[in-house]
């Protein structure tokens, strides 16, 4: 009998955290779920790591070993591989309460139909507190945008129909490059479908450091082309005026790194990147300046 959702986890050297998230969805009240695991070219023993799981067969399991290519293109490897009805993404470092594959099936099965998207839930933190805001109790349907634009706050779990997901283009890989939003995707399916509200929690979420704030500018420098095609996306769809000239300044600065100097007369909103020209420069500069100082932080404290 085949499987009514995909819960699938992108991994990157995360062995020392994945167990955590192996050892949740074992405990699952409801087993009507297969774990995907797509590898990110990981190097500390991830691989040996969950073929000992697969041997223990406790849950059924997949596991998919890829070039390290962000994780963007560790979800295009797991949308074309999953052929459950419903699917949900659980970070390595997350795991889910555990109820959580019960209450998503349930509330499908219930309340679901073929014009959703799917559904969405809320995260919480590993002390129960909820992560931002939950959803306003007359909230039945949303989309994504919506939500934010209400004065939502916080990430939120998404559960999408697998044949909804299939109907959009892969993220784009660009050389050099590892990363694209995730948000690409969910902006084009929020202008095609809405979602039903499930006000409950579905994943439990343990941010890892890793030094993410330290890097935040390199990833910026480093990934121009995925950062310029995340905010044309996002200028395509409407949302809030403020939002739009962050997003315009953002996107000069990303076209300059780029050297793409053209795409900023071809933005989907050149009215107002051209006029931001200035302040763009003025963010391409700061980059710049913070990448460099990063990097000799970086060489100081190697020679400790």
């Amino acid at each position: 009998m085949s499987k009514t959702l995909t819960v699938f986890t992108p991994a990157y050297n995360r062995a020392h955290t994945l167990g955590r998230t192996y050892e949740s969805l074992c405990r699952q009240t409801l087993q009507d779920f297969c774990w995907l695991i797509v590898d990110d070219g990981s190097t500390d023993g991830t691989k040996e790591l969950v073929a000992q799981w697969m041997a223990e067969n406790r849950i059924e399991m997949r596991y998919i070993y890829q070039e390290n290519q962000g994780m963007h293109g560790a979800h295009n490897t797991a949308y074309a591989n999953i052929t459950t009805e419903l699917n949900t993404c659980i970070d390595s470092d997350d795991y889910m309460p555990d109820d959580a594959v019960e209450r998503i099936v349930k509330f499908w099965r219930e309340k679901g139909d073929i014009s959703f998207a799917g559904f969405v839930g809320y995260d919480i933190d590993t002390k129960g507190n909820v992560i931002g805001t939950t959803f306003p109790t007359d909230m039945v349907t949303t989309t994504l945008i919506d939500y934010y634009q209400r004065g939502g706050q916080g990430d939120k779990k998404l559960v999408y129909r697998t044949e909804v997901v299939k109907q959009y283009p892969n993220y784009p890989l660009f050389k050099g490059e590892r990363y694209v939003g995730l948000n690409v995707l969910t902006m084009q399916i929020d202008a095609d479908y809405r979602l039903l509200v499930l006000n409950e929690p579905l994943v439990i979420v343990d941010y890892q450091e890793d030094g993410s704030s330290r890097m935040m500018w390199k990833q910026y420098w480093d990934n121009p082309q995925g950062f310029l095609y995340t905010r044309e996306i996002n200028l395509r769809y409407s949302m809030p005026f403020k939002r739009r000239i962050r997003l315009c300044i953002h996107y000069v600065s990303h076209a300059l790194r780029a050297k793409q100097l053209y795409r900023i007369v071809t933005s989907p909103a050149p009215w107002l990147t051209i006029p931001l020209l200035p302040i763009g420069i003025c963010l391409f500069l700061y980059t710049w300046y913070k990448v460099k100082n990063n990097a000799k932080m970086e060489i100081r404290s190697e020679s400790f």
